[in-house]
């Protein structure tokens, strides 16, 4: 980037912060309480009725809630998740770090989402080799919701459970419902980063309609501790008894943050409808240019967390736009580069070409700024 762009570069995308949500945090840092204390509750509420869930389980950041949602499901050594290519490595990695196999669905080309026909066929092959998953995590990239009432039915019919890599679809909706209301997965986790559509600074949640789940994941998120009587082994010794019933993590999220999220999903229609606006500029003065941009659908409102579009490689390189635009103060990016091509990934066995669509989609994948 050249030094006379430096004062108007345009990020990909970053916080949006307001007079009221710095004198959310302000009111919190005044208050007797900068962790576990009551900010957590009214978000945790907030977000339950927001997206329609039963419970809400608002934690460190979305890889917690990844990671806390596979620890939820019992996933360990053994045990499968399956997930897409095209997402970030913390999908991926949360199964991971609970001893568990992983391995990927090809994405659809339109969508860039898991492709429903790929997952179909894989599972069928799975049934015959003993080898079905026992997680899905689709992931709703860029925004996009993926056909879930598909995932759904093949989730019943082979018996498998679903997360939601929601990470980019905070707002968006999907057969008239808030993507995040569970109805066709276990659990929905969001993300709360900066650049993100709201943010509590890091942060992220886990949505379920599952009491005992969501009482699993308040305890999981608190070393595995609680003071709930109902829950308890023995009797409780006073006030200050506690019990550690499994092992868990502090992924605890801080009033602060909370109050900045409470503060913030209050603004996020607005945030949607700019998103939007963008989105409408961009769809009419790109429709010359050599790319695609990802398919519009009925049914299924995007929340534009991404304005993603794949580049004709054929016709320019994408390295030189990507500098070019750079170059020029727009911050674009790329999302993502396959988890299977990550070197760690390939020590595990996977290899270029084991998921063509995306790896076509990477080579000329450029995320614009919204």
């Amino acid at each position: 980037m050249s030094a006379k762009n430096i004062g108007r570069y345009i990020p990909y995308g970053r916080q949006s912060v307001s007079e009221d949500d710095i004198a959310a945090v302000v009111d919190v840092l005044r208050s007797d309480w900068l962790t576990q204390g009551p900010a957590i509750g009214a978000l945790e509420d907030a977000l339950g009725k927001r997206f329609g869930a039963g419970h809400a389980i608002a934690v460190s950041n979305a890889t917690a809630a990844l990671h806390l949602a596979c620890l939820s499901l019992d996933l360990g050594p053994g045990k499968r998740l399956w997930t897409s290519p095209n997402t970030f490595v913390a999908t991926a990695n949360c199964a991971r770090y609970c001893g568990a196999t992983v391995d990927f669905v090809d994405i659809d080309a339109g969508t860039m989402n898991m492709s429903v026909a790929a997952l179909a066929e894989k599972l069928a092959h799975a049934e015959r080799t003993n080898t079905l998953p026992h997680v899905l995590a689709p992931v709703h990239f860029g925004g996009l919701p993926c056909d879930m009432e598909e995932i759904a039915r093949l989730a019943s019919k082979y018996r498998f459970s679903v997360i939601e890599d929601a990470a980019h679809a905070v707002g968006a909706e999907y057969r008239g419902g808030m993507t995040g209301n569970g109805h066709y997965s276990d659990m929905t986790v969001f993300s709360f980063h900066p650049v993100k559509i709201m943010t509590t600074a890091e942060g992220g949640a886990i949505l379920t309609n599952s009491r005992s789940l969501g009482d699993k994941l308040r305890r999981l998120r608190t070393h595995g501790i609680s003071r709930d009587p109902a829950q308890l082994s023995r009797p409780n010794e006073g006030d200050w008894y506690y019990e550690q019933s499994s092992l868990g993590y502090n992924y605890r999220m801080t009033d602060m943050q909370a109050a900045l999220g409470l503060s913030q999903l209050r603004r996020l229609d607005d945030f949607l409808a700019r998103r939007r606006e963008l989105v409408a500029r961009y769809d009419r003065l790109l429709v010359d240019l050599p790319l695609r941009t990802q398919a519009r659908l009925p049914g299924r409102q995007s929340a534009w967390h991404l304005y993603p579009v794949c580049l004709d490689t054929a016709r320019v390189r994408r390295k030189t736009v990507f500098d070019r635009l750079r170059a020029a103060g727009i911050g674009v990016n790329v999302h993502y580069i396959p988890v299977h091509t990550q070197p760690y990934y390939q020590a595990l066995g996977f290899r270029f070409g084991d998921f063509p669509e995306a790896e076509a989609y990477y080579a000329g994948a450029l995320s614009l700024p919204l």
